[in-house]
This record gives C-alpha cells, sequence and structure tokens, in this order.
C-alpha cells in the first residue's frame, strides 16, 4: 500500500505533501519548501520519484518517530488508508486532514476506514483535568459522531474564547439593569410609558433608524424574558460557540436577530420589538433539529426528557409573547412588542443554522446548499428593505406615533 504525494515544482518552492525529519521527529507538512533543504530526504522516502510514499515506511515513522500529530489525526489517516481499495490516500485527502476543513466525501472514507480500525472510546479516556473533561462534556452535547468528537477534543483550543455569547448576555444584562433602576420596574417594563422611548427599542415609527433593527435585542420586556434568553445564551449559546467557533455561531445570531427585526417589519407593521429572542430562537432550533437527525449518534444523557423539555420551554415562551402582544394595552401605554421574532428565528436556526452545525469543520463554501441559503437570505433582505422602503405608504399602515 502506498500513500500518494502530489509535488508541483516551481523556480524556488517545491509543494507537497510529506514526512520530513526534524529535530529527530517525524513532522508531516503541506506547505512551500526549500529544494535545497528538503529534497535529499524526499528522495529517500520516494528514491525512484514515484510520487508515492509506502505505507510501510510511513508506519515506521509513526512507531519509531513519535510523528507530531494528535490521536484523531493519526486515527483518521490510517482509516484513509483503510478505506482505499488500492491503499493510497491522494493529497486532497491529506490537505483536509492537516487544514482541518474537510469534505463529505473525506468524512464518508474516514466512516468506511474506521470500520476496519479499533476505536478508542472519548469517555474511556482518563486522567483528564476540569477544563479537558468540560471540553469532552461540550463534545458529546454537540457532535454526533465519535470521529469528531475526538478530533475536537484533541483540537480545542481556549484561545480564542467562546467570548461572542458571553459578551452579548453580559451587555443585556448591564442594560436591562439600568432601565430597571430608570423606571423603577423589572416585570413588563414595556407597560410603562417611558420604555418605548429608549434608541434601543425597534419601532415601526423609527425604521429609519437602521440601527434599531439589531440593537432591541439589548432590551427585555422583564426579567423573566431576559432570564430566559441570558440562560439560553449561555448553555447552548457558548457550547455551540465553542465547538463551531466565534465567526459561524455570530452569524447564524445575527441572521436571527435581522429576520426578526425585518419579518415583524412585514407581517406586524404596527407593533415594535425588543428581546434577543430572534437570535436565540436560531441558535436552540438548529441545535434541536441537529439533535433529531442524529439521534442515534447523540451521546447526551437524558436526551429525550431534555428535548421535552426544551421544547415545553420554548412553546411556553411563545405563548408567553402572543399573549402580551394580543393583551389590552394600558392607556398610557402603545402596542406591545410582536413574537414573530421568536417564528422567524426558528425558520433561520432550522435552514442555515441545520446546515452550519451538520458542517463541523467542513467548508461551507464547496456546498450547493449553502450558497442556495445564502441566496434566499439575501433575497429576504432586499424585498424586506424595499418593503420598509416604499409598502408602508402604499398600504396606508396608521403607525402609532413613536414616544
Amino acid at each position: 500500500m502506498f500513500i500518494c504525494r502530489k509535488p508541483h515544482f516551481n523556480e524556488n518552492k517545491v509543494f507537497l505533501a510529506y514526512f520530513f525529519i526534524n529535530s529527530q521527529k517525524a513532522l508531516l507538512f503541506i506547505k512551500g519548501v526549500t529544494i535545497q533543504t528538503d529534497l535529499p530526504f524526499i528522495l529517500q522516502l520516494d528514491p525512484e520519484n514515484t510520487g508515492f510514499i509506502a505505507v510501510e515506511n510511513f508506519t515506521s515513522l509513526v512507531e519509531h518517530h513519535e510523528l507530531q500529530l494528535d490521536p484523531s489525526k493519526l486515527e483518521m489517516l490510517f482509516a484513509l488508508v483503510q478505506s482505499n481499495e488500492e491503499g493510497q490516500v491522494c493529497y486532497q485527502e491529506l490537505i483536509e486532514l492537516l487544514s482541518s476543513k474537510r469534505s463529505s466525501s473525506f468524512r464518508k472514507a474516514i466512516a468506511n476506514g474506521r470500520r476496519t480500525l479499533q476505536r478508542e472510546i472519548l469517555l474511556d479516556e482518563t486522567g483528564l483535568g476540569i477544563y479537558k473533561r468540560f471540553v469532552r462534556y461540550v463534545a458529546y452535547e454537540i457532535l454526533p459522531c465519535e470521529s469528531d468528537r475526538r478530533w475536537y477534543f484533541h483540537q480545542n483550543r481556549f484561545c480564542p474564547p467562546p467570548v461572542f455569547m458571553a459578551v452579548i448576555t453580559v451587555v443585556q444584562i448591564i442594560v436591562f439593569i439600568c432601565y430597571g433602576a430608570k423606571l423603577n420596574k423589572w416585570v413588563l417594563q414595556t407597560y410603562h410609558p417611558d420604555f418605548m422611548k429608549s434608541p434601543l427599542v425597534y419601532h415601526p415609527g423609527h425604521r429609519a433608524q437602521v440601527w434599531r433593527f439589531f440593537t432591541y435585542i439589548f432590551m427585555h420586556v422583564g426579567l423573566e424574558q431576559l432570564g430566559f434568553n441570558a440562560l439560553l445564551q449561555l448553555v447552548i449559546g457558548v457550547p455551540l460557540e465553542m465547538v463551531h467557533g466565534l465567526v459561524r455561531i455570530s452569524l447564524l445570531y445575527i441572521a436571527g436577530v435581522l429576520a426578526g427585526s425585518l419579518t415583524v417589519s412585514i407581517t406586524d407593521m404596527r407593533a415594535p420589538l425588543v428581546g434577543g429572542s430572534g437570535g436565540v430562537y436560531a441558535l436552540c432550533s438548529a441545535h434541536l433539529a441537529n439533535v433529531v437527525m442524529n439521534w442515534t449518534g447523540m451521546r447526551c444523557p437524558y436526551k429525550l426528557l431534555r428535548m421535552i423539555l426544551a421544547l415545553v420551554c420554548m412553546s411556553s415562551e411563545v405563548g408567553r409573547a402572543v399573549w402580551l402582544r394580543f393583551s389590552p394595552p394600558l392607556p398610557s401605554s402603545s402596542p406591545q412588542p410582536s413574537f414573530m421574532a421568536h417564528l422567524s428565528g426558528a425558520v433561520v436556526g432550522i435552514s442555515m443554522g441545520l446546515l452550519i452545525l451538520r458542517s463541523y469543520e467542513e467548508s461551507l463554501q464547496r456546498q450547493c446548499s449553502w450558497w442556495v441559503i445564502i441566496f434566499s437570505f439575501a433575497t429576504f433582505l432586499i424585498f424586506a428593505i424595499f418593503w420598509n422602503i416604499f409598502a408602508y405608504e402604499l398600504l396606508g399602515v396608521q403607525i402609532p406615533l413613536p414616544p
């Protein structure tokens, strides 16, 4: 059996996947290296310049030179060899292995190869510190595949920390405390006549102030809504950010937030909007949908009970928002906040969010479904912008006077 390499030469560099001895240890590199420095060793591994490296040589390097790859990558590399009928690993698969960006075909090759290997279960590892035990817990909470869990466990680094969801939550709490002290009201703050005067609240009469389409997440109806959203952002949002990264989770959260305010401006044109429910429901619905679609692979304890509890709590929050929206307003108060952000956030989570969570360490740009979702979301944004510019006057909507 052989492991193939794909050399490409120019005047000064050779770009290839190869085994290279450095400081008496075997390192697997995919990078540009000078020919003068490394070519002798390359020729030693492949004296006939066939473009292949024998797997026997690779095995010897692993056993005698302490190959500096974490256990999950070593396991996957052997699985790739086992998965190929000719016993070869192509250059692109090696790139995906080391770059941590994997395609669906790569995943299938790993899955097929691992069936022939003796697999270790991450739960069996002992002697772990507090942080590593927490990382293992997060892996079993979020990821449905054992190979993905091992990959995340060995690749995880505390830096950068999952700061996005934590910062959003802290800011929401600070803003709520400030307005609670100012209004001297901690529950159902929207009934206070001065609540809607905040420059953070989305109000249909202030649509020209575009920042309100996002900043409404920092205002909440009361302690009950803030507590629910903050709890889910920390319990679900932070682990998701740890596994999938700041960029993807912040993108999903912000998409849910924007979809929430824009949906309200289209479907509930007279209502204001407060609370981070659009982003929260995008995260939660994506996670729950991922759990359902990978039910047998998920190893989180009491998953059925927790699923039922989550659905009951989320449904209760929607019911509270619906009741508040249609409850008789006080003479001094304006219409109560809309509940449509909850529903639109859930739609974003089931579509965009589910694809993100199912593409752990895979390149989204390579997937046609990702571009379909991006195109659909962009179309919705453009439609909503034009709707907010023209529809209110054309339809003669009577907007409550802004405070």
